[in-house]
């Protein structure tokens, strides 16, 4: 990521790194029955967030960074909200490979680069580049470790999960 943004590039990866890494540090040594179960009445799981975190990556960082994305290995519409029939294996695998993609497109994206695509709804006009899709991501991304924290104090009682 060296050039003229790299130190900037960095900071940000930096950041939604530590983020992307909280959010599965939380959710590690849980059962399929932890990951898959609601403990909040709004319904979501916490498997189900991270395969949401991965859609968002996907999302962000490909169709509205780059203006396309790969197909998904699945149905879009085969989910409630937030939740996923898929099992953790795939789910994790699926997260990891969409924070490869982003990390490939911020690398090889200057910062300045306008979106090619378009999120709908007031946020698009707000997130019009790739340094805002970036800042963009580490708030989602945080937002989301969050909820998960909580989760799992409900479900086992840890807390403090995340990388030191």
């Amino acid at each position: 990521m060296a050039g003229v943004d790299g130190g900037e590039k960095n900071a940000l990866l930096m950041f939604l790194e530590a983020q992307r890494t909280s959010v599965l540090a939380v959710v590690d040594g849980l059962d399929i029955d932890a990951l898959t179960t609601a403990v909040l009445p709004s319904g979501w799981t916490p498997l189900g967030l991270v395969e949401h975190l991965g859609y968002a990556e996907r999302h962000w960082f490909q169709e509205v960074a780059t203006g396309s994305a790969e197909p998904l290995p699945w149905p879009d519409n085969d989910h409630a909200p937030l939740t996923t029939p898929r099992v953790p294996s795939v789910v994790f695998a699926f997260y990891r490979a969409q924070c490869a993609r982003s990390n490939a497109v911020l690398a090889a994206t200057p910062l300045s680069a306008p979106a090619r695509g378009r999120h709908p709804g007031p946020l698009g006009d707000e997130v019009t580049d790739l340094r805002r899709i970036a800042l963009h991501m580490i708030e989602e991304t945080a937002r989301h470790a969050g909820h998960l924290d909580v989760a799992r104090e409900l479900i086992d009682g840890m807390t403090g999960l995340g990388p030191r």
